[in-house]
This record gives C-alpha cells, sequence and structure tokens, in this order.
C-alpha cells in the first residue's frame, strides 16, 4: 500500500468530478434542506431544483457536514494508505464546515491539517487542485498547505446577483449590507474579501453589471499574469456561456477555464440569476 498525502474538502469547491477523480480528491458533502427533506449537495438535489424552489418562495437552509462525517472520511483515506491529510474547507466566516473538520481531525488515524482557504466555489476548488498537485509530486502535508494557501493569496472572485435578499436572508450579508443593493433599478456586484462576502460596486443595469463584472475579471487577470478562471451561473448558463467566451477572446495568458452551475448550497445562498468569476493565478497552458 503506497503511503502518500490525501487532499479533502467540501462540495462547495464544486469542483468537476473528473478533476476529482484525476486528483484523487475527496469531498464532504454539505447538506440543503428543502422543506423537510435534508438532501446531500452533488448526489441528492441540485442546483436547479434549489433554483426552483426559491423561485416558488419555498424554504431552503443548509448545513454543514457533522464532525462524524469528516472523521468517517478521514478513516477510509488512511485506510486506501493516506499518511497525512490535508483538509481544505470555504471560509468560516460563511459556515461552520472548518470547524467541524477541525473536530474531527483531533480523532483520525494519520495527521490532519485542516485548512480555512477563506474561499468558496472554484476558488476553494483552485485550492484543493493546487494542494493536490503538490501532493502528488510527493510533498509533505506542510508542502501541500503552503501551495494551497500561495494557490489562495492569488485567487479572487467577484458576484453579481439579481437580488441582496436570499444572502441576507441566509445570514451571509449583514441588512445594512443589502440595503445597499435595495434602491431601484440598482444592480450589487459583489466581491470575496476576508473570507466575507462584500459588496464592491453598484450598477445601474443588469446588462452594465454583467459587463462590469467581465471588466474586473480581464483587470484581475492582467495583474495576475497568467491566470485560471472559472465562470459559475445558477439558472443563467446562456450568460455564463457568452460571459466565458468574452473572457476567452480577452485574456491572453489563459490556463484552465472552467464554467458551470454552482452547486446546490451556493444556490441556496445566492438565488436564481447568479453569475460569478473566479480568477486565480495559475501555470497558464500546459
Amino acid at each position: 500500500m503506497s503511503r502518500h498525502v490525501a487532499i479533502v474538502t467540501d462540495s462547495t469547491a464544486h469542483l468537476p468530478k473528473r478533476a476529482m477523480r484525476q486528483h484523487d480528491i475527496t469531498a464532504v458533502p454539505l447538506t440543503v434542506v428543502l422543506g423537510d427533506r435534508a438532501l446531500e449537495e452533488g448526489t441528492e438535489i441540485s442546483a436547479r431544483s434549489v433554483a426552483e424552489a426559491l423561485q416558488k418562495r419555498r424554504p431552503v437552509t443548509t448545513s454543514r457536514p457533522s464532525p462524524e462525517e469528516f472523521a468517517a472520511t478521514y478513516r477510509e483515506v488512511a485506510a486506501a494508505g493516506a499518511s497525512g491529510i490535508v483538509s481544505l474547507h470555504l471560509s468560516s466566516e460563511l459556515s461552520g464546515t472548518y470547524d467541524a473538520a477541525v473536530l474531527a481531525a483531533r480523532s483520525a488515524p494519520v495527521p490532519v491539517r485542516v485548512v480555512d482557504t477563506g474561499m468558496i466555489a472554484m476558488a476553494l476548488g483552485f485550492c484543493a487542485l493546487a494542494a493536490a498537485e503538490a501532493a502528488a509530486a510527493g510533498a509533505s502535508v506542510d508542502e501541500a498547505v503552503a501551495a494551497a494557501e500561495k494557490r489562495a493569496e492569488g485567487t479572487s472572485a467577484y458576484f453579481y446577483v439579481d437580488t441582496l435578499d436570499y444572502l441576507r436572508r441566509g445570514g451571509r450579508i449583514g441588512t445594512a449590507q443589502a440595503l445597499f443593493g435595495s434602491a431601484l433599478a440598482v444592480k450589487p456586484l459583489l466581491q470575496l474579501q476576508g473570507g466575507r462576502i462584500e459588496p464592491l460596486e453598484k450598477v445601474r443595469t443588469a446588462a452594465k453589471a454583467i459587463a462590469r463584472l467581465e471588466e474586473l475579471a480581464v483587470e484581475r487577470a492582467a495583474a495576475v499574469g497568467s491566470a485560471d478562471i472559472a465562470v459559475h451561473h445558477l439558472a443563467a448558463e446562456e450568460k455564463a456561456t457568452a460571459l466565458a467566451e468574452r473572457l476567452r477572446g480577452r485574456v491572453p495568458a489563459l490556463g484552465e477555464m472552467h464554467v458551470s452551475e454552482v452547486g446546490a448550497v451556493i444556490g441556496a445562498h445566492t438565488g436564481p440569476g447568479l453569475l460569478a468569476v473566479v480568477v486565480s493565478a495559475g501555470l497558464g497552458p500546459a
């Protein structure tokens, strides 16, 4: 049995299944509670189902994995041959997932480093990929953590949402911040900053907001040089695809490009119409 450093993350990283298989990354699922049903993200409920429920004003909440779920995952990964585990998770400012992983790590059969990346969606996913690539090259636990942290430092995420109401309801943005976008005909742009979702700019129309989202991504990609980009959406596939195509034409040193609908957990807090761009300093095309 070969000994290696294993990478664990959570379902909000929204990594493509192909990438998870290729890099041997394990994701622990968060849960979406739809009415009186608790459903695992990624296997039992889709983001589109969440969007439909929100549009019908049905109650939708989310919950973190339990420490026991993390403990079981750590045992399974160790039994498969891991000599150590790097467990990378979404911002602790947005979820208690990190805390649950920390509790589980105390009883794990191999050393576990739990990292609060301060990220979410593919901003977290890119960190997991960086750690997995380092581990595959023979890195130690500490070296894999350093690779993930370096990737996080070079990663930015920008969001357009039709309304801040879903973020306010879920406690992911304060009432005062929600007022930022409450004026008639004002569309909010947000950014991930210090592990929190913070208001960035107010734009008068949806079209102008999406155009500004594109400009922010291009500016950030130019600042980091070679960049990997992810475009996320919820029930806005056509707009996301068009945005990704424009970015392909405007970012000369483009590495990977991912276009995907967000997971059910993120969708529950952002609502339909979300467009998000993650720009991460990368190695460029292989």
